[in-house]
């Protein structure tokens, strides 16, 4: 019978213990985009952790997108923002994105000390911690971080402890409450701020909806720049 020791880690600026899987959250919004951009027919994501080599990669193959944000907000010369309402509305089938974002993204170049690192928000994260659990099953003992990029705030937090539930089999999170949680959530106040007008409050409803489909989004660390690809499962 497999053991299985689970961390939750909080913040994006940090060194994580080594672990057999690492799962990297950010529900508002990066993960989320990227669940949507796969959604829509996207065939990886590269991962940055600035603009200038951002740029670089769509100098060198000018058919890349480039997509993030920093302070949540669009970043000049960038193709696509930080929305995942924007992304899915965009024609980005068969399209390489490149990613970068002030936490999740962050994260996860940080998390590469994993055998396997996943990424996701809430959309996949029942998809995510059962795949996780698969493969937690395999070995006699497993660590799994699951990491929440928001340092201090509740709505990675909330959405970690629904992927605990699920990988230790108990069941016993409701997702109507973590929907409420990440609502009430420091970063998702901004959405729903009149004066914010930058911010589009139809993004929370990607954040947070539960979304069916057959793939988790896995980070291969052994290219360079690491990239999320679109790992089919069965479960």
């Amino acid at each position: 019978m497999s053991t299985i020791d689970i961390r939750i880690i909080q913040g994006s600026a940090q060194q994580y213990p080594a672990a057999d899987i690492n799962i990297v959250i950010d529900v508002i919004r990066a993960f989320t985009v990227s669940h949507v951009a796969f959604l829509r027919g996207v065939r990886e994501v590269f991962l940055v952790n600035d603009v200038e080599e951002a740029i670089r990669l769509r100098e060198n193959n000018p058919g890349y997108l480039l997509a993030g944000e920093i302070g949540g907000l669009p970043i000049e010369h960038f193709d696509l923002d930080n929305s995942p309402h924007t992304f899915s509305l965009a024609d980005i089938e068969n399209k390489t994105l490149v990613q970068k974002t002030s936490n999740g993204v962050k994260a996860t170049l940080l998390a590469l000390n994993a055998e396997t690192i996943l990424v996701t928000g809430l959309s996949n994260a029942r998809k995510t911690a059962n795949y996780a659990r698969q493969l937690a099953a395999g070995k006699t003992h497993c660590t799994v971080n699951i990491i929440a990029s928001h340092a201090g705030d509740d709505d990675d937090l909330a959405c970690a402890e629904y992927i605990r539930d699920i990988l230790l089999g108990q069941n016993k999170i409701k997702l109507e409450d973590i929907k409420d949680r990440i609502l009430v959530s420091r970063p998702a106040q901004k959405f729903f701020a009149p004066e914010k007008i930058k911010f589009d409050a139809r993004d929370m409803d990607f954040c947070t909806r539960e979304v069916e489909c057959d793939f988790v989004m896995e980070v291969n660390k052994n290219l360079s720049p690491p990239r999320i690809v679109k790992k089919i499962v069965t479960q």
